[in-house]
């Protein structure tokens, strides 16, 4: 299987979310989270709000029985919304956030450049 099958067969598991319709499930209580790495952060600013969680260290933050678990994990409940820079990345760790019993883990379609392009809120790369 090469990895093009592999992220389509993963999108068929879960609802993707697009930049308005993530918005508007943060402001029902879901959690927007930040996979990109630092230097992507520093150089196209964030999302206002938004958990910054790196990928590495995904699984461990958003299980609430993991004992490294952020305060957001209050339970297997939780809807958790991750994005990385394009929406590639934050697919696959939507899905092994499904794995390991988090069931409402989708990821942004498109990642944090569409949510720009939508105009919604962004903060200022550092080095701007």
């Amino acid at each position: 299987m090469t990895i093009d099958a592999h992220l389509a067969a993963v999108r068929e598991t879960f609802e993707r979310l697009g930049p308005r319709e993530a918005h508007a499930a943060v402001r029902e209580g879901a959690v927007l989270v930040d996979t990109r790495p630092a230097f992507q952060r520093d150089a196209s600013g964030t999302v206002p709000g938004a958990l910054i969680i790196e990928r590495n260290h995904l699984e461990w933050r958003c299980d609430p029985a993991s004992g490294a678990s952020v305060p957001e994990a209050t339970g297997r409940d939780v809807r958790w919304i991750v994005f990385c820079d394009e929406g590639y990345a934050s697919s696959l760790a939507a899905a092994s956030l499904r794995a390991i019993g988090l069931p409402r883990a989708t990821d942004l379609d498109g990642g944090f450049q569409a949510w720009r392009r939508a105009g919604l809120p962004v903060t200022p790369p550092s080095g701007a």
